[in-house]
């Protein structure tokens, strides 16, 4: 697999809805552990299933995952990150404020605004805590939600970059303005450590369908336009060509599949690209997403000729 050719620190699986990419990321997890690197799982998608996957309750601290020796999970909270967000906030100053004073910062730390940040911190902290519990990690991958959601993530530590650095706007969700130059320091070392292709890895997950392929092309373009152009793909679930001899619906499918690849974007096409073949049984278990990567269609970099 191209993508896991010498992986950084970091790396990102994202896709639409439906193609794979928990079981590409949990598989590229088993795998790196399973040659000694200490490795972290992180889901960003609030309807997260990797707890699911392992057979364990993860949720908002990081997990061990006994069942593979040196791998850990951890699923973001939305909801559970927005209240620690506010309690670090609120907290200090309960019982010195009048209960009035108090009720308005509740106030206004209760929009999606907030949630949005607090998520988000914990993101950032993941990439830039080289001190902490961080530090015991060889790789860090991310489980992220849908494309869009993904996209808004990534975009995230230059926005609020900007927002600091322009001090445009209300900073209301970001909590009290003392705390604004650590969060400016968080967000430039959030902003460097997904721009270099030497910590931090894109890749972007989808089926050979036009829809998908179409979905990533989308993905593509806009992460390139902030600068995060260190990307690979991984088409999941490819009919192999066997599979379609003495069987018309097969070889329709094949056939259809292998348009679709063709027809990829130029900026697709000559990105490093592999091919995970379809299973004739569903990835369910250690062992099945173990052997994912096994006996992979072999099909070169779709835009090679040869």
């Amino acid at each position: 697999m191209k993508f896991l050719d010498a992986p950084p620190r970091f790396l990102f699986f994202t896709g639409k809805g439906g193609v794979g990419k928990t079981s590409i990321a949990c598989a590229t997890a088993i795998h790196l552990a399973r040659q000694g690197k200490r490795v972290l799982l992180v889901s960003t998608d609030p309807a997260s299933n990797v707890g699911q996957v392992f057979g364990l309750t993860i949720g908002n601290t990081i997990t061990a995952v006994p069942a593979v020796e040196g791998l850990s999970a951890l699923e973001i909270d939305p909801d559970q990150a927005a209240e620690d967000y506010r309690e670090r906030i609120i907290g200090p100053v309960r019982g010195l404020l009048p209960d009035p004073e108090i009720q308005s910062i509740t106030e206004q730390l209760s929009g999606s605004c907030t949630t949005e940040i607090a998520s988000f911190n914990e993101f950032t902290e993941l990439l830039t805590d080289s001190d902490g519990p961080m530090n015991q990690f060889d790789h860090v991958l991310f489980d992220t939600a849908p494309t869009g959601h993904t996209i808004r993530l990534l975009q995230l530590p230059g926005s609020w970059t900007d927002f600091l650095d322009e001090g445009k706007g209300d900073a209301s969700c970001l909590g009290p303005l003392s705390g604004l130059d650590k969060q400016r320091e968080l967000y430039a070392g959030a902003v460097a450590a997904l721009a270099d292709p030497k910590r931090t890895r894109l890749v972007l997950v989808a089926r050979a369908q036009r829809s998908t392929l179409t979905e990533i092309t989308r993905t593509q373009r806009e992460l390139a336009a902030i600068g995060l152009t260190h990307q690979y793909v991984v088409i999941n679930g490819v009919l192999p060509s066997t599979a379609g001899s003495g069987d018309p619906l097969a070889s329709a499918i094949y056939e259809r599949e292998q348009r679709a690849i063709a027809a990829m974007p130029d900026e697709i096409r000559s990105l490093p690209t592999d091919q995970v073949g379809l299973k004739a049984t569903n990835i369910v278990g250690l062992d099945a997403l173990g052997a994912l990567f096994d006996e992979d269609t072999g099909t070169p970099d779709a835009g090679d000729e040869s």
